[in-house]
């Protein structure tokens, strides 16, 4: 390995993930725009070797940071600055990687290449949100490729999306220190939760953004500088601080758990009454991505990437088993 590539290992930020619809195989984004695909059956093989720890294909994808990745049940889609990618995933099992298309937003500045964070499918109506560096939510239909919606009303850039499926309704929560709720058919702003403003979330000392958040029917969950804090959505009210002092990154609910990482190297496993349930040590010293493999029973893991070229597997959620190894 050259001396170029050992730096950039030991300098690697993996901030995206996605599983592919039959469940085997885990795309991973990294700071340097480089999208890896490791294959989940091998590597959780009885007969894995070292080699199947490793991508079994890794390409050049965009030219800067990819921080959000998602699946359809055909193509993996990749988030850089200011444009989203699709790539085949019948084309990437056979190790080609031909972008099948790309687009862009239409930006009020043709100077702006803002960073899209955040990508949401709503397969209700066929439609991908993203969101980013720009303030607002853009809806593409993924049929025809065009833009269909634009969601404005964030005063800073935003860090992340929810879907509350059953309302047709999207979260998002910003730089800004809001939660915001809108309308995915009528188009406009349904709610705005100023998060920091409350006593027991709040917490100057770092800040009022809100870097994550997930949605369960009535209930929201979501930190960043604030405390990570239960909502109850209808009453708009604060149920549950977490005793989680660090700034948490990822969340998600999962079973009767929140599941959150951040600015530490651990996976939190959190019980809805507020109890801190475990806590798994992990790699990166910062989690920028959390995943759970749902596609395919015997593949199942949790896979957790952040500030370094491993991304750990946890085959029982409760300790990590081996990493995958960017090259």
């Amino acid at each position: 390995m050259d001396i170029q590539r050992s730096l950039e290992l030991l300098h690697m930020t993996v901030y995206s993930q996605s599983v592919s619809p039959c469940g085997k195989y885990l795309a991973a984004g990294n700071n340097f725009g480089e999208i890896a695909i490791f294959s989940l059956s091998a590597a959780l093989s009885s007969e894995a070797k070292e080699e199947s720890k490793k991508p079994v294909i890794s390409f050049a994808a965009h030219d800067g940071p990819i921080y959000a990745m998602v699946s359809t049940d055909r193509q993996l889609l990749s988030a850089g600055n200011g444009e989203v990618k699709a790539w085949n995933w019948s084309e990437i099992v056979k190790k080609g990687c031909k972008e099948a298309w790309c687009r862009r937003p239409t930006y009020k500045s043709s100077l702006e290449v803002p960073e899209i964070n955040s990508l949401q499918l709503n397969l209700k109506d066929n439609s991908l949100l993203m969101a980013g560096g720009d303030c607002a939510i853009h809806m593409m239909d993924l049929e025809s490729g065009a833009f269909t919606r634009e969601y404005r009303g964030h005063t800073d850039y935003i860090h992340c999306l929810a879907l509350r499926d059953q309302l047709r309704e999207c979260l998002s929560g910003s730089e800004d220190g809001t939660v915001r709720l809108w309308d995915l058919r009528a188009g406009g702003q349904v709610q705005c939760i100023e998060v920091h403003k409350y006593e027991e979330c709040s917490r100057p000392q770092y800040g009022k953004w809100i870097s994550c958040l997930a949605t369960d029917s009535d209930w929201m969950v979501c930190g960043g500088g604030p405390a990570l804090t239960l909502w109850h959505l209808r009453s708009v009210t604060p149920t549950t601080v977490f005793p989680v002092q660090q700034c948490q990154q990822q969340v998600m609910f999962y079973q009767d758990l929140i599941l959150s990482a951040g600015h530490s190297p651990t996976v939190n496993h959190l019980q809805i009454s507020g109890e801190m349930k475990a806590q798994i040590p992990c790699i990166p010293c910062c989690v920028h991505s959390l995943s759970i493999n749902e596609h395919s029973p015997e593949h199942k893991v949790l896979t957790a990437a952040g500030s370094s070229h491993r991304i750990d597997v946890f085959t029982n959620f409760g300790y990590r088993a081996f990493s995958l190894t960017f090259t």
